[in-house]
């Protein structure tokens, strides 16, 4: 990802027993809110020692033991090209032998054939290293690899290739030459790198001791593997907080603030180690006020987790989940601006969207394919305008996407990596009317209940006067009618028995006033 210096970059992290909840602002605003559960056993980027469980030749997949409660699901696809050279060294590494010394040494086998049969590579009981690509979602299992490779701050590291290859973001030639010939001088035979855009102007010191800690990775692996032929966890990727520091920290970024002190240590280690230059920006949060409170996260947090988006002067997202995809619809609302014509309201109205839809996209994580509903515009250059604002917005965004241009019925289709749960969080309250069921209980014991209630102030407690207290819809159905339930009850209690409404009320409160029109509590 690209530097944008520009930007003022803050990271607000909250712990509590059971989770981290970590918050990424730009310019004040939200824009990635991430939950790390502190239990929570599979992470993408983990490498567990795995056994094909079962074959699947229909699907060219097979189902892999890991040692969690759910089956890993390995396609053929996702083998790698290497997958033959990779058993090779598990094998070595398996047996006892010093497979990472001999790695530089390793005769690498051939590349597997892009069209072949995952039977023919693999066998059920077979022991193979693979990482974790997704993580569970809903009812599926984990989406595993055996294509292992690890992520640095500079460099990614891909074992059993000789590669170099420079992020198509760096785009000067002469720096594209200068760090391939210095990675070409300090890597391992064997090894492949992929250098990350953030590299672009460092030293060999800072580009070599990232190799040096992704080497050192490969090799801990390697050890676990040693005489070790149950499924099982070989090493764990860094958790969320630090692989936001190691992708995201920059020179924009002028705030880290954490309200955990064992964390807050945690990450100035990790700082001290990635970029010393930046430690100073760590702020242990002591107040007793809650972080999130007091950074404004909590209020924006209720605004935009919820089923309808306002954006502002009335336009608003309409944000609906299904098992297959994810629906966005863009609804102007009362915006009409009489000096446009009816396409320039279109138009301005789904530019404004496009910013909004993109930042949801982010800040929910939503995953898979995304169909979004923009007003309708008659004109081709504004559908081309709309199309290209939203690739805009999205280039900030850090997961894969791709975007399809808007169709003649204002559709525009977008597929967004997914290699984690959408992240959601409850924004309503418990209604408390029905406690969260959905239902309320009936008109006909409700008025039992009031009545019940009134028979013992009449008669136990010798109140003469009541007035009850209840929502308008409960007004009209005791007052309704010659014959209503109030008069009927006058006539029974012989007593001075009022009904009065009240707008604040849910449908199911009630109160009792006596004669002063003091509440009466029971």
């Amino acid at each position: 990802m690209d530097e944008i210096t520009n930007i003022n970059r803050e990271l607000i992290i909250s712990s509590d027993v059971s989770e981290v909840n970590i918050v990424l602002l730009e310019d004040k605003q939200l824009v990635e809110f991430h939950k790390e559960q502190k239990n929570n056993s599979i992470s993408v980027g983990d490498v567990y020692l795995g056994r094909i469980k079962k074959i699947l030749p229909g699907l060219n997949a097979a189902f892999v033991d890991i040692g969690s409660r759910k089956d890993a699901f390995l396609h053929y696809l996702d083998l790698g090209p290497q997958i033959l050279s990779m058993r090779k060294y598990a094998k070595l590494a398996e047996s006892g032998n010093d497979a990472y010394s001999q790695m530089v040494s390793l005769e690498l086998e051939k590349d597997t054939a892009k069209s072949g049969k995952i039977s023919d590579v693999l066998s059920v009981g077979d022991r193979v290293p693979v990482q974790i690509a997704k993580e569970p979602i809903n009812t599926k299992g984990p989406r595993i690899t055996s294509d292992i490779s690890f992520a640095g701050r500079y460099l990614v590291l891909v074992p059993f290739s000789n590669r170099i290859s420079v992020s198509q973001k760096i785009r000067s030639s002469e720096e594209r030459r200068r760090l391939k010939l210095l990675i070409q001088s300090i890597k391992p035979n064997n090894f492949g790198v992929i250098i990350r855009t953030v590299a672009e102007g460092k030293k060999v010191a800072e580009l070599d001791a990232d190799l040096k800690t992704l080497l050192k990775k490969w090799e801990t692996m390697t050890e676990v593997m040693k005489g070790n032929k149950n499924p099982c966890k070989l090493i764990s990727e860094l958790d969320r907080t630090s692989v936001l520091l190691r992708d995201l920290l920059n020179e924009s970024f002028n705030g880290i603030y954490v309200d955990d002190a064992n964390l807050y240590e945690e990450i100035k280690s990790y700082i001290t180690t990635i970029a010393p230059q930046k430690k100073d920006i760590l702020k242990y949060h002591k107040s007793k006020e809650n972080i999130f409170e007091e950074f404004g996260v909590k209020k924006q947090i209720a605004g935009l987790f919820g089923r309808i988006v306002t954006i502002r002067n009335g336009v608003y997202l309409i944000i609906e989940h299904t098992e297959a995809m994810h629906v966005i619809d863009v609804n102007s609302g009362h915006r009409v601006n009489k000096e446009q014509t009816q396409e320039e309201n279109a138009l301005t109205v789904n530019l404004e969207a496009a910013v909004e839809i993109a930042r949801q996209l982010r800040l929910r994580d939503m995953g898979g394919i995304i169909i979004v509903d923009f007003i309708d515009m008659h004109e081709s250059a504004n559908r081309k305008q709309l199309f290209n604002k939203l690739k805009e917005e999205m280039s900030k965004d850090r997961a894969k996407h791709s975007i399809l241009p808007a169709s003649k019925f204002g559709l525009i289709q977008i597929t967004r990596q997914r290699v984690r749960p959408e992240t959601e969080v409850t924004i309503q309250e418990e209604c408390p009317a029905c406690r969260g069921t959905g239902k309320i209980k009936s008109s006909s014991l409700l008025i039992d209940e009031i009545e019940n209630n009134l028979r013992y102030l009449l008669l136990d407690q010798n109140e003469n006067h009541i007035t009850i207290q209840v929502h308008p819809f409960i007004y009209a159905y005791l007052t309704k009618g010659l014959f209503s339930i109030i008069r009927k009850w006058k006539w029974k209690y012989h007593k001075k028995i009022n009904a009065k409404e009240s707008k604040s009320f849910h449908i199911m409160q009630y109160s009792f006033l006596n004669k002063n029109g003091d509440e009466i509590l029971l």
